[in-house]
């Protein structure tokens, strides 16, 4: 009587062939004879060999449920590991123990593109309100000649008949382990299982060649230096015309004469006579939207700022802007002339101010003072 396979690999009847493989593994690396070398665990290997064999495979499997022999009457270890039929297994023992196994079949000659990128420098206008530019990119795009077949028109792809378009290449070795059967990619074909004897004289065979194309890019309001902007399929055409990769155009905001940016605000400093300072007055300044005044009020100190809301940058996700803060910088005035001397000199003696204290504060103190003052645990 045969022997319950399912059993053997501790899975269900109805178990799929990733549950099966699984199980698999996990007993070759408990039971595997350079593990455990009891004589009685490599009788128990043998067995986990077998049955793997036989359901691991659709043909033997289905033979199996049916009631037959899927051994042909070899007997219950012939299937077993390092027998005639135990080669197919070799990969998967492998892969139990080094967690790799190798592809089977031929690989395709379509693969997708890579990405690409490409950076664009826009002004500060545009980083505001948003804008479309066009632009030119150089990607591989499929041949016109071949439609990405990669074979010269009028030919074709043909069998490799090394590997007979199995795209791999088989050899028997002896091992510790027994006779080994190893596969690797066919060097005819470099496992692709099908070789092209006229390439397409276009592409060389590769299915694509390099082309400059224009687009037309959308770039929204509010994006910053480094902000990307994602093409989907916009990309490099893979070899043998698979799909394209994404382009990613990366912004690079130029530098504007007027203003700085800090975020989503917007920063400018204006700088204007003592005079004006104290008597206060009204700048002109042109702003992103155009011409406004900035109103000065009478008594502005230097280094006071002015914000003017909703004249910044356009937030990028929500509604709304950032703010235009204008820094005041007062002008004191030098090489004054006699006259204007006398002048100051009366308004300092009608202010009280021809001898001035002074008011003192204590200044900032300096790296050393702190890691002083934190010694003497002040």
């Amino acid at each position: 009587m045969a022997a319950d396979y399912y059993a053997v690999l501790g899975v269900q009847r109805d178990a799929s062939q990733d549950e099966i493989k699984k199980a698999f593994r996990r007993l070759a690396r408990e039971l595997h004879p350079d593990v455990n070398p009891d004589p009685k665990t490599q009788e128990r290997f043998k067995e986990i060999n077998t049955a793997y064999e036989i359901l691991s495979d659709p043909q033997k499997k289905q033979v199996y449920d049916l009631g037959g022999d899927p051994t042909g009457g070899a007997g219950g270890g012939g299937g077993g590991f390092g027998g005639a039929g135990g080669f197919g297994n070799f990969s998967d023992i492998m892969d139990a123990f080094f967690g790799t196994a190798s592809q089977r079949g031929p690989r395709s000659r379509t693969r997708r593109g890579q990405d690409a990128m490409i950076r664009l420098d826009i002004d500060l206008e545009e980083s505001a309100f948003g804008t479309t530019k066009d632009i030119q990119v150089d990607t591989a795009v499929v041949c016109n000649t071949c439609n990405g077949e990669g074979a010269a028109p009028g030919t074709s792809a043909q069998t490799c008949d090394m590997c007979r378009g199995r795209g791999e290449v088989s050899q028997v070795t002896r091992s510790f382990l027994g006779q080994v059967m190893t596969s690797r990619p066919c060097p005819q074909c470099q496992g692709f299982g099908t070789v092209v004897p006229t390439p397409c004289p276009e592409c060389a065979g590769d299915g694509r060649i390099r082309s400059r194309r224009s687009l037309t890019v959308k770039i929204p309001a509010g994006v910053d230096n480094g902000t990307r902007i994602q093409l989907a399929g916009e990309g490099e055409v893979g070899p043998g015309g698979g799909p394209a990769g994404d382009l990613y155009v990366e912004i690079h905001e130029t530098s504007h004469p007027t203003f700085q940016r800090r975020g989503d605000d917007l920063h400018c400093t204006v700088t204007i006579p003592m005079t004006a300072a104290a008597l206060g007055t009204k700048v002109p300044l042109e702003t992103l939207d155009g011409m406004e005044e900035v109103d000065i009020r009478p008594g502005t100190q230097s280094g006071q700022s002015i914000p003017l809301h909703e004249r910044g940058i356009t937030h990028l996700r929500g509604g709304g802007r950032g703010q235009l803060i204008v820094h005041v910088e007062v002008m004191t005035p030098s090489n004054l002339e006699p006259e204007q001397e006398e002048l100051m000199r009366r308004l300092a003696k009608l202010r009280g101010e021809e001898r001035p204290t002074g008011q003192f504060q204590p200044g900032q103190q300096g790296l050393f003072s702190r890691l002083k003052d934190a010694f003497n645990g002040r």
